[in-house]
């Protein structure tokens, strides 16, 4: 009897505890849902939150998967659900809806979405359970979307930014070529396929595996090749061949071709390694790149980005389109260079496809005018599709013109003797107007040089050998003299203050200039050697031409420049040569051309100054005997632009006053512009 009355009054304190614990609240219910809702724990709201019309109208791969889809297709992430908390004092009456307004934002591929609604929630009994559950359809997954309607995502392709010189003449623009072409229906004779593939320089399986293509119609112009618009030759050789044509397209165009290859580049299909690399970036498989040159640095500038819009499409063929979000194509910058392509391509004409490189800069400003690379290769040919014939025939060429030679360095010569003769002014331990006495063809300090030996090329030079003289006739005795007469510490120190051993302040990379290989000099060989531009010593051809800006501004150096938009005359190098000693250069730099062996450069229309200078180069068993040849000049009556032109293997072609006469033509053309 105790036992039974025990069990009843265990039963009595249950149902009182029970009755003393609050019941749900709709408020507790939404606070559940929306955490994993945030959380993208879709099954646990399908399964436990939904109320029993829900389940009825969306099966759980309407619910779940479809939202588990979107999250992966659309990259939606960052979502945050909240909700306006009710009155304190509210009252919830199970027998009517409970609303809240519920605001719902997150970030998706085409950018931010975000919006409110009305959640209700209903009480109701479910699997032995009552409680309040959620009424939910697919306008909580986006505001207007309704049962049946798509979501789907357009894109807008970005234009690639386009490339000018200072004068706005295009170096690398949105132009159009062609595609040329079959209409199959038209094109069976095989005889013409065979003239076409030798035209195109392509196989016949080639154009067969293009007109067997799932898509081809016999009706349907099929593309074969490409063809730069201003290629009239082969437009023609095209049109004589029954069933071949062309169409139009749009295609980026090199208008200045070789003469500014190098330095513009090209731009091809993405591959798919750099797409896995660039994929976060919007990047797409049909999209272009830069390959080389200024399209390759300035790739993320001209680029772009693409365009990209979220919408929903209403059922039925003619469903209204409602866009959800939207992030508008941004095209790539317009890009404008320093470079005055006109010059550019006097430059490498004058050059008359000798292997070499030319800079050319404003010696007020740093801005720079030239950077040419010869022979280059033409840039259309890369956009177009280049055969594998072509391309080795490019690669086996012994002149090398996929060799970027303005990037590399090249031992100067006597063109470094003006900044030898700068160092000495300036430390005083060269008089411009003291003569030495210097006699044969050869010397050496004493017999601690064992068989090194000093040679000269113009032993005639009358004594006695001042400053002048040593620049004219490219004394190589004086400026080892004199070099030594500084001091190994004072020639380091000086060549480190015109920007030797350190990198060249440029937006590309281009091989810094170098006193030796280590930095220093070892010997009174080394010193004798490095003070007419020999031994370890190498420049670059831009840096070259900057070298030579503090004899025409009077000891200052500008940082050499590539974009309009750069602040002009940033100063890299000053106080490098009084206005006394600059003057004595200048003119003993212009009687290099008047007086001395420059004189392919002493032209009528133009006062050229300027300092020869050949290079040997030692130690390369395949090249020996190869001497390089350089002209670093200015018009000394209007110095608009220092031109600094190296051409190499001019051994067999009467030495460096063959590059002068090179040089001159670019003078006297931009002279008569």
């Amino acid at each position: 009897m105790v036992k039974k009355i025990t069990i009843i009054l265990a039963l009595v304190f249950v149902v009182v505890l029970a009755g003393c614990q609050p019941s749900p609240t709709p408020e507790d219910r939404l606070k559940a849902y929306i955490d994993h809702w945030n959380n993208g724990e879709f099954s646990e709201m399908y399964s436990d939150y939904l109320n029993k019309g829900t389940k009825e109208a969306y099966e759980p791969e309407d619910f779940v998967e479809r939202q588990q889809k979107f999250y992966e297709d659309l990259a939606i992430q960052n979502v945050e659900v909240s909700y306006t908390e009710p009155a304190e004092d509210i009252e919830w009456d199970p027998e009517n809806p409970a609303d809240f307004p519920v605001q719902i934002q997150m970030d998706t591929l085409a950018g931010p979405v975000a919006f409110e609604k009305t959640m209700t929630l209903l009480f109701e009994s479910q699997d032995d359970i009552e409680d309040w559950f959620v009424e939910w359809d697919p306008s909580f997954i986006f505001e207007q979307l309704e049962k049946g309607d798509e979501v789907r995502v357009s894109t807008t392709t970005a234009e690639r930014g386009e490339i000018y010189d200072r004068n706005q003449k295009p170096i690398a623009i949105n132009g159009t070529g062609y595609n040329i072409g079959v209409v199959p229906e038209s094109f069976t004779d095989k005889d013409n396929k065979e003239e076409l593939a030798d035209v195109l320089g392509v196989s016949v399986d080639f154009i067969d595996e293009k007109m067997k293509q799932s898509w081809v119609q016999e009706d349907q112009f099929v593309p074969i090749s490409k063809a730069a618009k201003n290629d009239e030759e082969l437009l023609e050789k095209v049109k004589a061949i029954p069933g071949a044509t062309y169409q139009e397209t749009a295609m980026r165009e090199y208008p200045y071709e070789e003469a500014l290859g190098h330095l513009s580049g090209y731009i091809g299909p993405i591959t798919a390694e750099k797409l896995e690399e660039l994929k976060d970036q919007g990047y797409k498989s049909t999209d272009f790149i830069g390959r080389r040159g200024l399209e390759l640095t300035l790739e993320e500038r001209l680029h772009g980005q693409n365009g990209i819009k979220l919408f929903i499409q209403k059922q039925g063929d003619n469903g209204e389109q409602i866009t959800i979000t939207e992030t508008p194509a941004e095209n790539g910058e317009t890009v404008v260079l320093t470079i005055d392509a006109e010059l550019q391509k006097s430059t490498y004409d004058a050059m008359d496809g000798e292997a070499g490189t030319s800079a050319a800069v404003d010696p007020k400003t740093g801005e720079t005018f030239v950077l040419v690379s010869s022979p280059a290769y033409n840039p259309n040919e890369y956009m177009l599709g280049i055969s594998e014939e072509r391309f080795a025939e490019l690669s086996e060429d012994p002149l090398n013109p996929l060799f970027n030679r303005f990037g590399a360095a090249y031992a100067p010569g006597s063109t470094i003797k003006p900044v030898t003769a700068a160092i000495g002014l300036e430390a005083g331990t060269l008089n411009p107007t003291e003569g030495l006495q210097i006699d044969g063809e050869t010397w050496q300090k004493d017999s601690s040089w064992g068989d090194y030996r000093v040679s000269r090329l113009h032993p005639e030079a009358p004594n006695p050998i001042d400053l002048n003289k040593a620049l004219v006739y490219s004394d190589n005795i004086y400026f080892a003299q004199q070099a030594l007469k500084m001091g190994n510490e004072t020639v380091v120190s000086g060549l480190k203050n015109f920007g030797f051993g350190e990198a060249i302040p440029f937006a590309l990379e281009l091989q810094s200039s170098q006193i030796s290989n280590e930095g220093t000099i070892g010997s009174e060989g080394q010193l004798a050697d490095s003070s007419f531009g020999q031994g370890q010593m190498l420049t670059n051809i831009l840096h070259l031409a900057t070298m030579y800006e503090p004899f025409i501004t009077d000891g200052t150096m500008y940082k050499p420049l590539l974009f309009v938009d750069e602040e002009k005359s940033q100063v890299w190098k000053e106080g490098l040569l009084s206005a006394e000693n600059a003057k004595v250069l200048r003119e003993g730099m212009r009687n290099v051309v008047v007086d001395g062996y420059a004189q392919s450069a002493n032209s009528k229309n133009v006062k050229i100054a300027g300092k020869t200078g050949t290079a040997e180069l030692k130690g390369k068993i395949d090249e020996e005997g190869q001497e390089n040849g350089f002209f670093v000049a200015y018009d000394s009556e209007s110095p608009d632009f220092i031109l600094a032109m190296m051409i190499e293997s001019i051994e067999d072609n009467g030495g460096s006053d063959y590059v002068a006469g090179f040089a001159a033509k670019v003078f006297e053309e931009y002279k008569a512009r």
